[in-house]
């Protein structure tokens, strides 16, 4: 269990960033891209934004990044960027050197940022590990997205396979309990945690209910709001090798391509997702002048 005092060496102290962190320890749910929109539309509302990657593996932040900063060269736009790190593993013979190498790391990239930034968003990997654990205890505000079905709830928590409920919580969910605690212990407030439902399917379904029953009984059992996400759409796996997202200008010159009415649709559940959000930056002036632009189909 991490010590609230390693967390106090490394949270950023009052009036500092407010930290945003993506996490949950299933890969393939989303999360990479959660915290790209969750970037750029802090970015668009006039807000100093650095973010972390810690999935010094996969880095799908990172290269998400990357896509954006060659996309905007190669077509001489103006594309927000935020001041980006990442985390790579620690390289030695014990688990406790690797730790305190990866710990030194992250905490020395925390205190670069110091007051500089507004916001810190900080990507996760999909298991779970010393900089997981220690990412989890710092956020002021963690997002976990889960596909809308019984296999990923199971991150969350047990369920009963007959009756089809919560007989408890899961190791990821213990893990947040004890950032929160440990958050608690270090006197750094409390962490709003929100379970974003990703990848809806667009028709209801009897097995749909039962995943939304599901998460309404473990929302009431860890203390989470859910959020209900974004649909399984294309645009967004298309987005990727061009470092844009559904808030960007989405016309023929930013795309490349012509926009279609699934972009209009994609933006419009992550304006809503980021409003449930209720981040700091919400009722900044600059969030309504930087507003992204209307979609014109067939641009």
């Amino acid at each position: 269990m991490l010590d609230w005092r390693t967390i106090d060496n490394v949270a950023p102290k009052a009036k500092s960033a407010h930290v945003i962190v993506v996490g949950n320890e299933k890969g393939g749910s989303g999360k990479s891209t959660l915290a790209m929109h969750v970037i750029v539309a802090l970015l668009k509302a006039g807000r100093r934004v650095a973010s972390i990657d810690t999935d010094g593996r996969q880095l799908s932040l990172t290269r998400y990044l990357e896509n954006r900063a060659r996309w905007s060269r190669k077509h001489a736009l103006a594309l927000e960027l935020p001041a980006h790190f990442s985390v790579r593993p620690g390289d030695g013979e014990t688990v406790s050197e690797i730790e305190r190498q990866e710990h030194a790391a992250f905490r020395s990239i925390i205190s670069r940022l110091g007051e500089a930034f507004d916001f810190v968003v900080i990507d996760t990997p999909g298991s779970d590990s010393y900089r997981m654990r220690l990412s989890h205890a710092i956020a002021n505000t963690l997002i976990t997205p889960v596909n809308d079905s019984f296999i990923d709830l199971d991150v969350l928590g047990r369920i009963d396979p007959e009756r089809l409920t919560v007989i408890g919580a899961s190791h990821y969910a213990e893990l947040v309990r004890s950032g929160r605690r440990e958050r608690h212990l270090g006197s750094h407030g409390e962490t709003d945690w929100v379970v974003v439902r990703n990848r809806l399917s667009t028709l209801s379904s009897r097995n749909r209910a039962r995943v939304t029953a599901g998460l309404d009984e473990l929302a009431a059992l860890l203390e989470f709001r859910v959020a209900n996400g974004v649909s399984e759409r294309v645009i967004f796996r298309e987005l990727f090798p061009v470092g844009l997202t559904a808030l960007d200008r989405l016309d023929r010159a930013t795309l490349g391509v012509r926009p279609t009415a699934s972009h209009l649709a994609a933006r419009r559940e992550m304006a809503e997702l980021l409003a449930f959000l209720r981040l700091p930056a919400a009722d900044a002036p600059a969030h309504e002048a930087a507003r992204p632009p209307p979609l014109a189909i067939g641009a």
